[in-house]
């Protein structure tokens, strides 16, 4: 395959990849609406009466009644999440700034971004039995990890057929 249309290839695989981590670091800034909105498409009307549910509906009025009473009692705890957001934000910018704009000598940066997906995986399955998780949606978390290796993999895979390439033509 010519550079040229590898080169497109990737650039769309990892744009999907940055624009994936934009949309999960803006989205950790509204919890409480996002919750509130989620609530109510599945028939939540009071945080407090959460365990009046089951299943997603009883873990989803859990966590908002959570955030609402940390929020009224403690809004400083969701300057944590501001941060988890940011972070997102900001690596999306190392994948902008790096692989993005040169390829071959910043495929470093895909290969640590494939360490960070395969690190989410002890991480949701261990903090989150510490901090009483349910168990399926630490396997939602996982699936961030697995979903945000595949388009990484696949762009080491182009960067490889683009340096071969490359030395080939020299």
């Amino acid at each position: 395959m010519e550079k040229d249309a590898l080169l497109r290839r990737y650039r769309w695989v990892l744009g999907l990849f940055i624009i994936g981590l934009i949309l999960s670091g803006l989205t950790a800034f509204p919890l409480l609406h996002e919750l509130r909105l989620m609530a109510s498409w599945l028939g939540i009307e009071n945080h407090a009466a959460y365990a009046q549910h089951e299943g997603l509906a009883f873990w989803l009025g859990y966590v908002w009644h959570g955030l609402e009473v940390t929020q009224q009692h403690f809004p400083f705890v969701a300057y944590g999440t501001d941060w988890l957001a940011f972070g997102h934000l900001m690596i999306a910018v190392f994948f902008i700034a790096g692989p993005w704009r040169d390829p071959l000598p910043n495929a470093w940066v895909l290969k640590v971004g494939l360490f960070a997906c395969a690190a989410i995986f002890p991480l949701a399955l261990i903090c989150g039995e510490v901090r009483g998780i349910p168990l399926s949606w630490r396997l939602v978390d996982c699936s961030f990890g697995l979903f945000g290796a595949l388009p990484l993999l696949y762009c080491l895979l182009l960067v490889r057929q683009m340096s071969a390439g490359t030395s080939s033509s020299s």
